[in-house]
């Protein structure tokens, strides 16, 4: 059954760094809300606070103020192995350098989510994740006898495995060739839409239960960022606005106007 609620949520988020003279602002009151079936693109300058919140909504960085909610769940209030718990559950990660074990195969790295929470992957689990990705064909290559835009795409199917409500994904396509990123972006845009992925599962996939995932990528790309259902802007940890529907062109004038800003 699909829901129509936030995956996750951030309330006047604060979070502040003071390990060198000056504290620095990673986010400043940032209230910001990511449903399932929308797909959001975090831009802005250098130091704009684009990886702290992408940190902060995964519970993988504590926030000096406000709240964090994943699927209602408030991060604040949890135990360490509850928050680890629940990341495991309810959030996929997607990061630029893969972040594959070498010495297992395309299948092993899939299920590997599956066997850290102490559950036994069902062969016909990571088969359907594999094929939502247009590599069921590969699941006994390693790393190295896959390309980039394939070794991300297994990422993905990782990712994917344990159904999560939220797929985050840093610079997914920093690493990889126009072609490859180009496949990647079809794949995360698929994953909100609702569909298995544009490999060989298609729409309907049973990777999948039909619902749109909440799908969040940091980006520095206006053509990663064309993908997107809606573009947040970050300036100095701060929302500096909001692009709906965006195009390359539209958005690479938002950034330029706003690097000048930040200058």
């Amino acid at each position: 059954m699909c829901t129509t609620s936030l995956a996750v949520e951030l309330r006047a988020v604060r979070k502040t760094y003071s390990s060198g003279p000056e504290p620095v602002v990673g986010l400043d009151a940032v209230s910001l809300g990511f449903s399932a079936g929308v797909f959001t693109a975090i831009m802005g300058p250098s130091g704009s606070g684009k990886s702290t919140l992408l940190r902060a909504a995964a519970g993988l960085e504590g926030v000096d103020g406000g709240q964090v909610l994943v699927d209602g769940t408030e991060l604040g209030g949890l135990k360490d192995r509850e928050l680890t718990v629940l990341r495991r559950e309810k959030i996929g990660f997607v990061f630029q350098s893969f972040n594959l074990l070498p010495s297992l195969t395309a299948a092993q790295n899939v299920a590997l989510p599956l066997k850290l929470a102490g559950r036994r992957p069902r062969r016909a689990e990571v088969a359907a994740a594999l094929a939502a990705v247009g590599l069921d064909g590969r699941s006994g290559h390693r790393p190295d006898e896959l390309s980039g835009g394939q070794q991300q795409r297994i990422a993905v199917a990782r990712a994917l495995i344990s159904r999560p409500s939220v797929v985050l994904a840093d610079e997914p396509t920093g690493a990889l060739d126009t072609r490859s990123g180009r496949e990647v972006l079809t794949l995360l845009r698929d994953l909100a839409d609702g569909c298995g992925g544009s490999g060989a599962g298609g729409c309907g996939c049973s990777v999948g239960d039909g619902c749109g995932r909440a799908v969040v990528m940091v980006t520095h790309d206006p053509v990663a960022a064309s993908y997107a259902d809606r573009v947040v802007f970050l300036v100095d940890g701060r929302i500096a606005g909001v692009l709906d529907h965006p195009t390359a062109e539209r958005t690479a004038a938002r950034m330029t106007s706003l690097e000048a800003l930040a200058c």
